[in-house]
């Protein structure tokens, strides 16, 4: 059984990660495995959209500890943190592609900071977002120090790392840490609603919408000013562009490309 499962419609990749037995906890084949799957992801052109869930009751508990215990398997966690998790965060915010985080159960350790590295983070009211790191005597890892606090605010990204509290999903909701919550009965109808409408957008666009709050993360104002100005006059260059403003004089629906 393969530890991520990917499947390929509508323009939209359904990434899911698969050993629901152990809560989709990660060992270093499903890492490196999720690494290969993105950068097919990225290359496809056939691609426009991408949905990170996982299958069973977990999204993603984090690392599998069994993994890291045992002295035959256990990689250390430098490999672990290079070669594993750090990568993995790399890929979701460098790919010009939008990534939804669809978040199907508990998101725990890494796994939590996996999904909110994603550009939209969605949740079903049952999940629940937890920084389990302090309670084994180790730090936030996959850039939660980075993306926390910049979320959710220094003071509460700092007591949720600290006392490792559980978060529900509507509160995630509250404090800005995920997007949205989307009932349970209708979560998987409307994880495909939103992904294709994202697959039908402007990708170049989409693309460097991201790239752009990428950059601001580090940027002064006259940086991002000058940032800003570079990529809309590339934009302006799109065939998307051309069809966008085209289907607002004609008063129809715009059928983006991508390009």
């Amino acid at each position: 059984m393969s530890s991520i499962e990917l499947k390929i419609e509508n323009k939209i990749a359904y990434i899911s990660l698969n050993r629901p037995d152990v809560f989709n906890s990660f060992n270093r084949e499903m890492a490196l495995s999720l690494q290969n799957i993105l950068d097919d992801c990225e290359s496809n052109v056939e691609v426009r959209a991408m949905v990170l869930t996982g299958n069973g009751k977990a999204f993603c508990a984090g690392q599998d500890l069994k993994e890291v215990t045992s002295p035959e398997l256990n990689p250390g966690f430098k490999k672990i943190l290079e070669e594993h998790y750090n990568p993995i965060i790399s890929r979701i915010r460098n790919i010009k592609k939008p990534i939804i985080a669809a978040v199907n159960g508990v998101a725990a350790g890494a796994g939590a900071n996996i999904a909110l590295a994603c550009d939209v983070v969605v949740a079903h009211e049952h999940v629940s977002f937890i920084q389990a790191f302090s309670k084994i005597g180790l730090i936030p890892d996959s850039a939660g120090t980075f993306f926390l606090p910049r979320l959710i605010g220094f003071q509460k990204a700092s007591a949720l790392a600290m006392l490792g509290e559980k978060v529900s999903a509507e509160e995630a909701e509250r404090i800005g840490m995920i997007y949205k919550v989307i009932p349970l009965e209708t979560f998987k109808e409307e994880i495909e609603k939103l992904a294709l409408k994202l697959a039908n957008m402007p990708t170049k666009a989409l693309g460097m919408i991201k790239e752009l709050l990428n950059q601001s993360l580090n940027n002064d104002l006259e940086t991002q000013l000058k940032m800003e100005s570079k990529y809309q006059i590339e934009a302006a260059q799109s065939d998307d562009y051309a069809e966008g403003v085209a289907a607002f004089i004609e008063k129809r629906k715009p059928e983006f490309k991508g390009k």
